[in-house]
């Protein structure tokens, strides 16, 4: 298995790409600890996959508190003995609110979207530093390349922004044995919602989209698995763009 022994924080883990990673973690033999705001969804899949064999646990957070990651990453430290995987999934959509131009919505997103990352990644890159290794995958978007005409600028800010902090942190942890990544998904299912979920819009997408059609989560759940194993061993401040070619144009 790609991931035996090792333990792994993913966020958002209660839906969508984040428990298509935790599911996939786990078969490969992790001990996954699924992080989310939403306990019902958390708790829920922590059975499922508990009861095909995996090794797992639910741990309620708000990603935006910095008190919450220091009391989750306290807990799995003292459980586990080890953090060796941080996957920031966790995340508003660029569709969260109708009002692109709101203020209150722009600081709503960056503060789960960019300041939730940057939480989780200082808060684990400590532990991982003292252990002497440890792989970060952070969450961003092909919207941290590019702009839309939908949807709120502050997703798209909050996405670029998770690309560049991650290189800085590459640069700062790498000499520790911690390695820090970007993976930038595109059009997916589970992560759309009202403009981009239904109708022309959402066609729109998909025939700009060199492969024609939107992808699977499990897709791109089989690109965090690689960077967060050993096989990506040296790779690190890098992006990995699962988007079925829409950024190549």
């Amino acid at each position: 298995m790609r991931l035996e022994g090792k333990t792994a924080i993913i966020t958002g883990a209660g839906n969508g790409m984040g428990a298509s990673d935790a599911k996939l973690f786990a078969s490969e033999g992790a001990n996954v600890v699924l992080a989310d705001i939403d306990s019902e969804s958390g708790k829920h899949l922590e059975d499922e996959i508990s009861k095909a064999g995996g090794n797992v646990q639910f741990e309620f957070c708000d990603v935006s508190s910095e008190e919450n990651w220091q009391s989750m990453i306290s807990d799995v430290i003292n459980k586990y003995g080890t953090l060796d995987i941080l996957v920031n999934n966790a995340g508003l959509s660029s569709t969260f609110t109708s009002d692109i131009l709101s203020t209150d919505d722009w600081h709503t997103i960056m503060n789960v979207n960019a300041t939730g990352v940057f939480l989780g990644t200082k808060t684990a890159a400590e532990i991982m530093k003292t252990q002497g290794h440890g792989s970060i995958v952070n969450i961003s978007s092909i919207m941290g390349f590019v702009g839309g005409e939908y949807g709120h600028p502050a997703y798209h800010a909050s996405k670029g922004a998770v690309r560049i902090f991650s290189k800085a942190m590459a640069v700062k942890y790498g000499p520790y044995g911690v390695r820090v990544n970007t993976v930038h998904p595109g059009f997916m299912p589970p992560m759309v919602s009202s403009n981009h979920g239904v109708g022309s819009k959402r066609d729109d997408y998909v025939s700009q989209t060199p492969l024609r059609r939107s992808g699977e989560s499990i897709e791109v759940a089989y690109g965090v698995l690689f960077l967060a194993s050993d096989e990506a061993s040296f790779i690190t401040g890098t992006e990995l763009v699962i988007d079925g070619g829409y950024i190549a144009q």
